[in-house]
């Protein structure tokens, strides 16, 4: 692959590696929209995204493409042709089974080698796969999600990697005729299968059907979290999948120096995890290592573990796994050595990294390595399969999204006071699938995917830095008195000053005089603080007088500098309760759902605003 024609090298203080820097042209019409379109052009990218199967079997093929720890504890390891060689079995077993777009693979289990064997294979044979988060089946006591998204899907074969762990699920979600193949165990009173007959499978007519398999071939359907309405599925294409992995290798041309080394959690359920991690070690001739640990204090150990073992080359995370790793890389030495030995670049997502977290992880790495390393953030979503902005340009910072990729139109629609980012191109979704009426609402008269995200230009007179995020525009309302509260940067500066206590905020007020605050507190931090040993229940812990004397002192901080009603908080509430996924309150992917929150407690907010609350916290 050639080296895009803009590139430069990141100096200063921080490691030198080689990003792509496209440089924009942007234009203000009549209309008061700004186009910005980088003038770097996408260059020629595969038809099918397991084509890179194909090459890395061919010219490396015994690099490892995949691994995962066994029982035992022992990596275990996939090279570029064993992938290969088992993807053809599968995928014979798959074409045998009559499966089509209509009767597609569904997989309700989380990341493993045999997820991945079955998605390759069924992309391979040109089967669409559809991978559900596990929270719908493991988590969720009603399983009115994962039916509604079985019925919207119609999966003609179902995975699950222990039949004993989403048994009921299945049970209350999957029709009787659906085919089950499990990693292991069995269901009562129903056939399965065990994934190891797959493989004994003899490919016959697997690579004529990969033959037929092109770019607008339906690779996935990945559903969106939902809010108060149920999930979508967002038809993703061999198309979308191909391109934006070419835009990230035009982006990053780092990523073609040196094969790619991945240690990663992020769910495959997620665009994150399973498009853009996943695909840039197979697009890029990288390796992938599952990693079993989770950013959680069951878990987390886990994730230390195998960064002991193995060292990245790049690293991806969330950002209160990137809060507790710096944490740890502060104390551990041997760990700094390995998780530092060959390390690029640094990614987050899913949420806001605040400022005092990512200048904490910059002074442990400067420490270490006499420079620190760049950390790279971006705008992406499901339906654009799923990157369009990075933070290429000179501006480094908490709430910087940068500029476009190469191959993404940007088209920024002035909308209630703020500017909404709309994105056109080779890896914007065709559609939501069997859904014809939410997919007329998110595009607009000139084919631009309308995200509800709103930005803003760093610099009003020089938009060629890049831009910031300025929050959902559907999150923002009126007070009583017409003032318009931004939700988003209000959000941010609260969990940014409240760390490392706070969760998620959720700002109520609409239609009302002030400002409240619902907090989400994070558990094991907030029991610390209180002096709690680990027995003490949520309530116990949020109603404790250090924890209330905290949040009083940070409310008293955060109203020091405000300015008017619109930022002003006149009281906060910390919710003895979790946020609920089956009432929508949490997404799969454990942020926090404004609306629904909002919804649910309705009769609380009311009694916090008529201050009839005994646990309130006010100004």
């Amino acid at each position: 692959m050639t080296k895009p024609l803009f590139q430069r090298i990141i100096e200063s203080d921080y490691r030198s590696v080689s990003i792509g820097y496209p440089p924009p042209d942007i234009a203000q019409d009549e209309n008061g929209n700004w186009h910005i379109r980088p003038l770097e052009m996408l260059e020629a990218y595969p038809a099918r995204l397991t084509d890179r199967l194909l090459f890395g079997a061919k010219q490396f093929p015994e690099r490892t493409l995949m691994a995962a720890r066994g029982h035992d504890g022992e990596w275990i390891h996939i090279s570029y042709a064993q992938m290969l060689a088992r993807v053809r079995c599968i995928g014979q077993w798959l074409l045998d089974r009559g499966l089509s777009v209509e009767r597609p693979l569904m997989v309700l289990s989380g990341n493993d080698l045999e997820h991945v064997q079955l998605m390759l294979a069924a992309m391979y044979v040109g089967i669409p796969y559809s991978p559900v988060s596990t929270a719908y089946s493991l988590i969720a006591t009603d399983y009115g999600k994962l039916r509604h998204i079985v019925s919207t899907v119609t999966p003609g074969l179902v995975y699950a990697a222990d039949g004993a762990a989403f048994a009921k699920a299945i049970d209350g979600a999957v029709d009787p005729d659906v085919e089950i193949v499990l990693g292991k165990g069995e269901l009562p009173g129903r056939k399965t299968i065990l994934f190891g007959e797959l493989l004994a499978s003899v490919p016959v007519n697997v690579d004529s059907a990969n033959a037929t398999v092109g770019p607008d071939t339906i690779a996935k359907f990945l559903f969106t979290s939902g809010s108060t309405k149920l999930p979508k599925a967002v038809v993703t294409t061999q198309r979308m999948l191909c391109a934006n992995q070419q835009m990230l290798l035009q982006t990053f041309p780092v990523f073609a120096e040196e094969p790619p080394v991945l240690v990663d959690w992020l769910p495959w359920n997620h665009t994150f995890g399973g498009s853009h991690n996943l695909g840039i070690a197979l697009y890029n001739g990288g390796s992938f290592y599952i990693d079993d640990g989770q950013p959680t204090s069951k878990r987390f150990d886990q994730t230390l573990q195998n960064l002991r073992e193995i060292s990245p080359t790049v690293y991806f995370n969330v950002p209160k796994a990137w809060e507790d790793l710096t944490v740890v890389l502060e104390q551990d030495a041997s760990l700094r050595e390995v998780f530092f030995s060959r390390m690029k670049l640094f990614f987050f997502a899913g949420a806001g990294l605040s400022q005092a977290a990512w200048d904490r992880l910059d002074r442990v790495t400067q420490a270490h390595c006499g420079h620190r390393i760049r950390m790279m953030v971006g705008l992406g979503m499901t339906e654009t399969s799923p990157s369009c902005l990075f933070s290429t340009g000179d501006v480094i910072g908490a709430g910087y999204v940068g500029l476009p990729a190469p191959g993404c139109e940007v088209k920024l629609v002035p909308v209630d006071g703020k500017l909404e980012a709309r994105m056109r191109g080779p890896h914007v979704m065709p559609a939501y699938w069997r859904n014809q009426a939410q997919t007329r609402e998110v595009f607009d008269e000139e084919g631009y995917y309308c995200t509800g995200d709103a930005l803003r230009f760093v610099d009003e007179n020089a938009p060629q830095l890049g831009m910031r995020f300025d929050g959902r525009i559907a999150e923002d309302f009126k007070l009583s008195s017409g003032t318009f509260v931004s939700v988003g940067p209000l959000r941010a500066k609260v969990i940014t000053q409240g760390t490392p206590y706070i969760q998620d905020v959720v700002v109520t007020g609409i239609n009302r005089d002030e400002v409240g605050l619902l907090i989400f507190g994070r558990i094991a931090e907030c029991r610390q603080l209180a002096g709690l040993d680990d027995e003490a229940d949520l309530l116990e812990i949020m109603t404790n007088r250090l924890v209330h004397d905290y949040f009083k002192a940070l409310l008293m901080r955060l109203n020091s500098d405000a300015t008017g009603s619109a930022n002003r908080i006149s009281w906060m509430r910390l919710l003895e309760t979790p946020p609920s996924i089956d009432h929508n309150e949490i997404t799969d992917k454990g942020s926090i759902n404004q609306s629904a929150v909002l919804a649910r407690r309705a009769d609380l907010v009311d009694a916090l605003y008529y201050r009839q609350d005994a646990f309130l916290i006010t100004a």
